[in-house]
């Protein structure tokens, strides 16, 4: 046994610690220099990066939480409500059961996007307009090929694009972050066509994983930042059902609508 233990490598973390006076996070003394100085989006962003950001990485990194924080009654809001009605008394269940939806069709899209454009320009710092020209024709062509969806692009409501994703931008170019990234996603989305050949607007999923990708968030990471930002939302529709419940209609109008088919 003291042999096995000689031979596991040292465990370091820069996360957080605490002393019997103080408490650190990445560095940063949490009372003195963070509470009441930094804004929560720029705290997570200092807990994932290691770093502050500028104060143009922080205006766009809180709009992309802003962005994704609620979308209407979707299946991870239902979710949560439907476990709230069966366990009031447990609201960390009910949040849980809201964000562990994220996947490919809900809060996946930043990192499915995120791994296509750092798959093709993993040093997408130093490729030039050319270089991204021929990098977003060899990612349309070979989902085209497979068949296969280009995550981050279309949407089922904004058919003329999504408005959160113009904006987005906008703040991507007022504080010059624009990256290239995000450039190579514009030119992807320039080029894909849906089946029918109609043009495939960028989604915010889409745009997120690609400024979140360029403001240098692995990529490991990028699910993790959408399901921060929808937990938000999740506790809104949490605090709305405890006031004004859907919960019961919603387990009573599936039991109404549902009709039993036996298989034999």
């Amino acid at each position: 046994m003291a042999r096995f233990e000689a031979d596991l490598p040292p465990m370091t973390t820069s996360i957080g610690h605490s002393t019997a006076d103080d408490i650190w996070v990445q560095g940063y003394n949490l009372a003195d220099e963070l509470m009441g100085e930094v804004d929560f989006g720029s705290t997570f962003f200092l807990l994932v990066t290691g770093r502050l950001p500028t104060r143009g990485e922080a205006r766009l990194f809180n709009a992309v939480l802003v962005a994704l924080a609620d979308h209407g009654l979707t299946p991870t809001a239902l979710a949560a409500r439907l476990t709230y009605t069966g366990a009031p008394d447990a609201i960390q269940g009910a949040v849980a059961a809201g964000v562990l939806g994220a996947g490919s069709v809900f809060l996946g899209v930043f990192e499915g996007a995120g791994r296509v454009l750092r798959a093709a320009a993993p040093d997408a710092e130093a490729s030039s307009d050319e270089e991204l020209d021929r990098l977003a024709a060899g990612i349309v062509e070979d989902h085209r090929r497979r068949g296969s969806r280009i995550p981050g692009l279309g949407h089922p409501f904004h058919k003329n694009g999504d408005p959160r994703t113009a904006r987005l931008l906008a703040l991507a170019r007022e504080h010059d972050l624009l990256g290239p990234h995000t450039r190579l996603m514009l030119r992807v989305q320039a080029l894909a066509t849906s089946p029918s050949g109609k043009a495939l607007p960028l989604n915010a999923g889409g745009a997120c994983g690609a400024l979140l990708c360029d403001l240098g968030i692995e990529t490991e990471v990028l699910r993790g930042v959408a399901v921060v930002s929808r937990a938000a939302g999740v506790v809104g529709h949490l605090a709305e059902e405890a006031r004004a419940p859907m919960g019961t209609t919603l387990w009573r109008l599936a039991e109404r609508e549902a009709s039993y088919e036996p298989r034999r």
